[in-house]
């Protein structure tokens, strides 16, 4: 089977949001190659080269984002495809770099891509204990880590976005055993996911996408976890009688002011929110929004253009 190799030229910051565009037209794999990973691999001491190309390092360069298209249907696709990327360019005016957006094609057989996209696939490693591997790749964990196996062709969430990190960086900080935890806006499940493997009883995952639904439950019995965590198709947590000590919520930062009103209710008295998904511009707002809910902040985290935030609910007295 033939395929048409989609290339759209971004930044780093504006990849993985490319990459989600790009999934909702294929189920035949998306990848993203940023020469940042070759130099945070150089970086880690826990890897070793021989040979590095300095031109490789030496000057900036786009982020490729690609996406496999079967030939019959690639035309039409890589038309509505370029239409979402310049309304995503205008939701983002201001507040994120795209880049050029800059498109190439080329025409390829199956076998050879399906090769390509796994080998830009590798361990990564997140906070002191969370390593989040696609489920092809074999990993002996260290002692203290915890392995999350994802089946990296379905949807957004596999730890490499900040915004990903983030969070499971504060659930290494802020997640006791035996826990509850509620995911809103799962994805892929990582979080949910990781959660359990951390040492959480349960885990309350939603999303209003049924294809994440369908993704997390797949990810969570690649896992072994699927006993203790359910995945339901909801808006929010509608219905749910669920409360959590642990709370996150990956989401955009527009999302997370409309739901402040809701989100706490299902947090327990002592318990910690973890969101992400945050620009500067909308910090304050997003803290603000919150606050009036009687959360308190405890800290926040910046990676790159994103914040993530930790709150407390106060205990009652």
């Amino acid at each position: 089977m033939k395929f048409i190799e989609l290339t759209v030229h971004t930044t780093g910051e504006g990849s993985e949001l490319v990459a989600d565009v790009l999934w909702d037209h294929t189920n035949y794999g998306v990848t993203v190659c940023d020469v940042n990973d070759v130099i945070a691999l150089q970086r880690d001491k826990r890897t070793f080269w021989d040979y590095i190309d300095e031109e490789l390092t030496a000057q900036p360069s786009d982020v490729l984002v690609k996406c496999y298209l079967p030939v019959d249907i690639a035309d039409a696709e890589i038309a509505s495809i370029r239409a979402e990327l310049d309304a995503l360019r205008e939701r983002g005016a201001g507040y994120i770099d795209f880049g050029t957006f800059e498109t190439g094609r080329r025409e390829i057989e199956g076998d050879d891509w399906i090769d390509v996209w796994k080998k830009h696939f590798r361990p990564l490693h997140i906070g002191s204990r969370v390593v989040v591997c696609p489920e092809w790749i074999g990993y002996a964990p260290q002692p203290g880590e915890v392995v999350v196996s994802l089946d990296s062709n379905m949807a957004f969430g596999t730890g490499e976005h900040e915004t990903t990190s983030m969070c499971l960086e504060f659930l290494q900080k802020y997640l006791h055993p035996g826990d509850t935890v509620v995911d809103v806006g799962c994805g892929s499940g990582i979080l949910g996911i990781a959660a359990v493997k951390l040492g959480a009883r349960f885990a309350y995952l939603t999303d209003i996408d049924y294809v994440a639904v369908r993704s997390a439950e797949h990810n969570a019995a690649l896992n072994g976890v699927e006993g203790s965590v359910k995945v339901a198709l909801s808006d929010l947590l509608e219905g749910a009688d669920i409360r959590g000590e642990v709370m996150t919520a990956n989401i955009t930062a527009d999302i997370l002011c409309r739901l402040a009103g809701s989100i706490p209710k299902n947090l327990k008295e002592g318990g910690t929110l973890i969101l992400s998904g945050i620009i500067e511009p909308k910090l304050e707002q997003v803290i603000e929004a919150y606050r009036a809910q009687g959360l308190s902040l405890l800290e926040q985290k910046k990676k790159g253009e994103w914040i993530a935030l930790a709150f407390t609910k106060f205990l009652l007295s």
